[in-house]
């Protein structure tokens, strides 16, 4: 029986860095790029040590992970394809990661039925899905949480008016903003 293809991710900073982390050859699942991480952490590089963080869509956890390894109290990483879930929890148990846990299911269901708020989300969704306004539209956010964004360059999202953004960078492929809730 031969084994699925797997690729490497690479945490760029905090206690694991330059771990290198499988994640399995899934269909749509593309990790965060290095450079793109590294320009949202020095973003976030007051905000991450000791934050409550949610990972939705997190297929192989870069973001989540990283937070992690800089400091972040505990993710809550959210995954819908199983062996994306699967191998995000072996990665975590590699990395004896304590304060993750991981949701094998529905991002939008989970956002529904657990209205709890955090510090730090990241909503980084399969593109192509239509998943980014329905997640927007079901969290629940307090004054002065962060929302960090990525998403294709064609969408054009209705932000909440009480999100007030950051930061941003546009490539002719994506967009990525960081927005703070302001009340």
């Amino acid at each position: 029986m031969s084994k699925s293809p797997t690729q490497q991710l690479r945490i760029i900073g905090g206690e694991w860095r330059s771990r290198r982390l499988r994640f399995p050859a899934v269909d749509g699942l593309r990790p965060t790029m290095d450079r793109v991480r590294e320009t949202i952490f020095n973003w976030l590089q007051f905000d991450v040590a000791g934050a409550r963080v949610l990972d939705a869509f997190a297929g192989s956890g870069a973001l989540g992970i990283e937070a992690l390894s800089r400091g972040a109290k505990d993710v809550v990483f959210l995954e819908k394809h199983p062996k994306a879930a699967i191998q995000l929890k072996d990665n975590l148990g590699t990395l004896n990661a304590t304060h993750a846990q991981v949701w094998a299911g529905d991002a939008l269901l989970w956002l529904q039925q657990n209205p709890q708020p955090f510090d730090l989300v990241f909503l980084d969704p399969p593109f192509g899905k239509n998943l980014l306004q329905p997640a927007i539209d079901a969290l629940t956010l307090l004054p002065g949480a962060l929302i960090y964004t990525e998403y294709e360059t064609v969408l054009a999202p209705a932000w909440p008016a009480n999100w007030q953004e950051r930061k941003s960078k546009t490539t002719k492929e994506f967009c990525f903003r960081l927005f703070v809730v302001t009340d």
